[in-house]
């Protein structure tokens, strides 16, 4: 029996996307200034041999610097959800496009209407920051102070975000899931679209430093998703790092978390060990959280570089019912300004023993067109709008 694997390189756009321009994000990619940047000197052989090279060509027309794709099928990807943010691409490769236009907080202080303020008054006696941030500066900036009153320290971004970062063992993790929880309510009425918890230690002296027990408290996705119908079919979903969290839960049998190594071992472990039907889904959220926003090219390049090495043993374990799609939900181009995401095509690059190298097969395709193919390939019935691409 058949599994799928769907496999997210969190924010490896391609460039390309045709409403670039209404994101102020027009010649933004990812993938190609990461090119550039190392002069060509990118190796990843394992994602250029199923057409990693070929995606770029196709997207953004910059000349692929490996000899071309000999295993798997490529394609590109286009989203239509008006949004550049974590949800909406992963919900709409799982065939749901977001309907709703996101709310953004303005880039003032404080970012946050009365409203808010006043639940963090009431939910925490009151916070810092309230502003635009980025996650280590702001930390750096107001920790002393929370370690001093004990507020939390509460940012945003241009994405749709409210972020809320406190000190582990000082406000307390639980404590600090409870915030979250308890703003989520009322954030996601205002069509706010996650909710972070950030726990971070240390001290003003020793230096502060975020810790793995990052939580999305996100929004339900409007309509049942690709994980929600395979558990109806009665199959397994398996999550693998912030899967679980963006999609609330909704159609995940299990959940495993971790640093982009820890996923790594986790995926390696659900390609020997998870059933026949299953759907493993999978978020490597570093390449985005660590060298995207960080305008980081050349530790971007590095982690593809890892992430390549370590995905060639991995796939050479794959059953003969097997498909592995790799894929992104959004760009973000460490040579671009500011620290947002990009609005860009995004590779979709499939690996199955028993997949012939399709050149008949569509080169650009919809992000549901990547739920509808694995619906397909596991037996389930798709019901987005999307189709198989193969």
């Amino acid at each position: 029996m058949a599994r799928a694997f769907v496999v997210v390189l969190d924010s490896l756009g391609c460039g390309g996307a045709p409403d670039a321009a209404e994101f102020g994000d027009l010649g933004a990619n990812t993938l190609g200034h990461i090119i550039q940047a190392r002069q060509g000197q990118l190796h990843v052989p394992t994602l250029a041999a199923l057409g990693l090279g070929e995606v770029l060509q196709h997207s953004s027309g910059m000349s692929s610097p490996w000899p071309a794709a000999t295993l798997g099928v490529w394609a590109v990807a286009r989203e239509i959800s008006k949004g550049k943010d974590t949800p909406s691409g992963h919900w709409e490769l799982a065939g749901v496009p977001v309907p709703w236009d996101w709310h953004y907080f303005p880039n003032k202080t404080p970012a946050f209407p009365p409203q808010v303020l006043a639940a963090l008054q009431d939910f925490a006696g009151g916070s810092l920051a309230n502003c635009h941030a980025s996650g280590m500066p702001v930390i750096e900036a107001f920790g002393a102070e929370h370690l001093r009153s004990g507020l939390p320290i509460c940012y945003t971004s241009v994405d749709s975000v409210f972020q809320i970062a406190a000190h582990e063992d000082h406000f307390g993790l639980q404590n600090l899931y409870q915030l979250c929880q308890d703003m989520a309510g009322i954030l996601h009425e205002m069509k706010v679209g996650r909710v972070i918890a950030r726990p971070f230690v240390g001290s003003l002296e020793t230096g502060f430093h975020r810790t793995l027990n990052r939580k999305d408290f996100a929004m339900d996705p409007p309509h049942a998703t690709l994980c929600e119908w395979v558990m109806q079919a009665g199959h397994p979903v398996h999550a693998i790092g912030k899967i679980g969290d963006i999609f609330s839960m909704r159609g995940i049998t299990r959940c495993r978390k971790g640093s982009d190594a820890q996923l790594m071992e986790h995926l390696a472990d659900e390609m020997k060990h998870a059933p026949d039907g299953s759907l493993i889904f999978a978020n490597f959220v570093e390449f985005d959280t660590l060298f995207g926003h960080r305008r980081d090219a050349e530790g971007y390049a590095g982690a593809l570089e890892w992430f390549d090495a370590q995905i060639g043993p991995i796939l050479a374990e794959s059953r003969s019912n097997d498909l592995v799609i790799f894929t992104a939900d959004h760009g973000n181009d460490p040579t671009w300004r500011g620290t947002d995401h990009t609005r860009e095509q995004v590779p979709v690059l499939v690996h199955g023993q028993k997949l012939a190298q399709q050149l008949g097969c569509e080169r650009t395709i919809a992000f549901q067109d990547v739920a509808a193919t694995v619906a397909m390939h596991l037996g389930v019935v798709a019901q987005g709008q999307g189709r198989n691409f193969l």
